[in-house]
Parts: C-alpha cells; sequence; structure tokens
C-alpha cells in the first residue's frame, strides 16, 4: 500500500503540471481586462494604465507569464491580487472558512438523509417508497440551481416573516423575513446573538446546496445496494438465518457504499473551492462568491490560486477514496 501512494502521489505531479498550463492558458485568452477597472477614472491616463501593465507583466508574452507564475508558486508564494493588491494566500484564508462552514453543513446533511433513503428504496424495490424516492431524486436533480434558490428567497425571505421579531432571540421590532436572503450576519446592535445570527443566516443556503446534492447520493445509494443485495454472499448470510437489518447495514451497506465514496472524493473538494451559485445567489461571502468576484476581473494570480487548490485536492481525495476501497472491500488489493 505504501508504494502504491508513493505512486500515486508521483504520478500527481505531471498531472498537476498539464493541468496548470491548460488552466492557465485559458484565463489568459479570456477577455476580460484585470486593469478595466481603472479605465474609467478620469485622474488615470493612458500612460498610467501601460505603467502598471508593464508592472504587473500584463504585456509579457504566455509563456514568460507562465513560467514568472510557477516559480513564484514553486517558492511558496502564491502572488497578488491585480485588483485588491493582496496576497492570494490571505484572499483564499479569508474566504475559505466561511465556505467550509456552509459547503460540510449541507454535505453532512445530505448524507444524513439520502444514505437511509436510499438502503430503505433498494430494501423495498419497486414500493411506493420507492417510486416517490426515485421520482423526486429524478426531479430534484432536473431542477436549475439559480431557480430553486431564487424560490427559496421569494418564498420564505420577501413572502413569509419572522413571527419571533422583537424577541429576545430577534430583538429588532420591525418586521424580519422568515429568514434572511443573503449575507452572513445582521448588522445594527438589535442583531439576534452571534451563534443564532449565523445559523439563521445559514438556513436557506444549506437548504439549497444540500437539496442541490440529496438527489444524486441517493440514486448511488439506492443503484450500489441494489447491485450487492443480489451477490452470493448476501443470500449466503440469508442462509445462514441472520436477520435481515444484519444482512443489509453490517454485511450490504459496507460494498454498497464503494460508489457513493467515489462520488463523495470528487465532491470533497468542491467544499474548499465553495458553490458559485449558491454564494452568489445569497451573497455568501466564501471561495465561490470569490472566484466569481475576480473571474469578472480578469485577476487570474486568484483565480490560479483557487484553480490549482482545487486540482491538488481533487488528486489527493481520488487517492483517498481508492485507499477507501481497500477497506469497504477486502478483496481490493493495491500490491
Amino acid at each position: 500500500m505504501t508504494a502504491y501512494i508513493i505512486r500515486r502521489l508521483l504520478q500527481a505531479i505531471p498531472v498537476l503540471f498539464v493541468v496548470s498550463v491548460l488552466v492557465f492558458a485559458l484565463i489568459q485568452v479570456a477577455p476580460n481586462n484585470p486593469l478595466a477597472i481603472y479605465q474609467n477614472n478620469p485622474d488615470i491616463s493612458p500612460e498610467d494604465l501601460e505603467r502598471l501593465a508593464e508592472q504587473y507583466g500584463l504585456n509579457d508574452p504566455l509563456p514568460v507569464k507562465y513560467l514568472k507564475w510557477l516559480s513564484q508558486t514553486l517558492r511558496g508564494d502564491w502572488g497578488e491580487s491585480l485588483t485588491t493588491h493582496r496576497p492570494v494566500f490571505d484572499e483564499i484564508a479569508e474566504r475559505l472558512p466561511n465556505t467550509l462552514n456552509l459547503s460540510i453543513i449541507a454535505f453532512v446533511i445530505s448524507l444524513i438523509v439520502s444514505i437511509p433513503i436510499g438502503v430503505v428504496s433498494a430494501v423495498r424495490q419497486y414500493s411506493w417508497f420507492d417510486h416517490i424516492t426515485t421520482t423526486l431524486a429524478f426531479m430534484g436533480h432536473s431542477v436549475p440551481v439559480f431557480w430553486f434558490g431564487l424560490l427559496l428567497i421569494i418564498v420564505f425571505s420577501v413572502n413569509m416573516q419572522n413571527p419571533l421579531a422583537g424577541t429576545l432571540l430577534f430583538p429588532h421590532a420591525a418586521p424580519l423575513p422568515l429568514f434572511p436572503g443573503g449575507g452572513m450576519t445582521t448588522l445594527g446592535a438589535d442583531a439576534p446573538p452571534p451563534l443564532v445570527d449565523r445559523l439563521w443566516h445559514l438556513v436557506l443556503p444549506v437548504t439549497m446546496l444540500s437539496v442541490v446534492q440529496l438527489p444524486q447520493h441517493v440514486r448511488y445509494m439506492r443503484a450500489g445496494m441494489l447491485d450487492v443485495l443480489k451477490m452470493d454472499y448476501i443470500r449466503t448470510a440469508r442462509g445462514k438465518g441472520l436477520s435481515e437489518r444484519v444482512v443489509t447495514y453490517k454485511h450490504a451497506l459496507k460494498n454498497a457504499a464503494i460508489p457513493l465514496v467515489t462520488i463523495i472524493a470528487l465532491e470533497v473538494p468542491h467544499l474548499f473551492n465553495g458553490a458559485v451559485f449558491t454564494e452568489t445567489i445569497f451573497s455568501w461571502p466564501g471561495m465561490g462568491r470569490l472566484f466569481f468576484d475576480h473571474a469578472q476581473r480578469g485577476d487570474y494570480p486568484v483565480l490560479m490560486g483557487i484553480l490549482m487548490l482545487s486540482a491538488t485536492l481533487i488528486v489527493v481525495f481520488n487517492l483517498v477514496a481508492d485507499i477507501a476501497y481497500a477497506f469497504l472491500d477486502p478483496r481490493i488489493r493495491y500490491d
């Protein structure tokens, strides 16, 4: 196993190099100009814009730009934002906790709900429960993310009011929405207590993100259980007189979780990147919103930092998934 892990980590080096080249080239050919925010400023002359372009190396050929970025990154310097003039590492470190706060809660809720639903749906295949959950899963997978987020805001933030307004939890006496439609905190002296306020703002974005993830988890869990329940060792376990609960949750669930582990391994890196639609719709100051804002400005040092962090995490968690396979199914070996 150790030799396999070392080999996979060494194989990741050329993969990340190719990814960095392709991503850097795609960002550079995008039409957005990092200096566009200065062009309408009457106090900045064309000479000043040219000087800034030279200072930031925007006029350099593409290979020169890439080699400068690569040499900086290999030294541990992620560069500086072209628009905020802050270190890229600081920009990411400031937003990452907000994203993890939102994404991990939604991810855990999705798994807690989807795994039992998928198992029961497979055990009771073609029952009314199976038909309802399968239909809802396909419907949820087909619903546009942005539409669902806007629907949540219209229903729970615009049309419905908070009945606890004016109480100790929500001291603001004026009418309040049932749940906030954006932001992460409430400003003002009469804001709710910090923990209550944070949870209050989390309800709608967590609901949107968990509902988006839930259908896929249910479908993979159901499909995995259906495959495993048909295997010979499950029939043998039943023939030995084991209860259906023991057969399902001790013998079948472990192997049936392998497809779900693959999906989780691919989704976990995105927890660090943030959900672009969710964070944009609900004005959540996380990694997704950071990527969206700087993509509009063509701020390639920040974009490269986020994308390379994502690529590295994808490689690492694919390796983690392979190791988890060996734990879940003893027949899998990496000798």
